[in-house]
């Protein structure tokens, strides 16, 4: 299930980078927010990659590598969805200020 999320998950925060730079171009100042969606979209690339290995691992005697990669997919995953929420508040209070 982490897969297709963190994927969509990688286009909202891009959506978000550019969004900020339009806001920038048109004379808003600049934030941080960007540079938090633009680790966060890694993050969620992280995420995508590692669940993507592990499904696609063609051995069941590599069972702990497995469990290890999708343990890395959740780990991540969670990671990035709290970095996004803290992108939000910036974001929403930078633009309020």
């Amino acid at each position: 299930m982490i897969c297709p999320i963190a994927a969509a998950m990688v286009g909202v925060c891009l959506t978000g980078i550019g969004l900020l730079h339009v806001g920038i171009a048109w004379g808003r100042r600049a934030s941080f927010a960007d540079d938090l969606l633009a680790i966060d979209s890694l993050l969620f690339l992280v995420a995508t990659l590692a669940s993507y290995l592990s499904l696609r691992s063609p051995a069941p005697r590599q069972h702990a590598t497995l469990h290890r990669m999708e343990q890395v997919a959740d780990a991540t995953f969670i990671l990035a969805m709290l970095l996004l929420t803290a992108a939000c508040f910036v974001i929403t209070y930078a633009v309020s200020a």
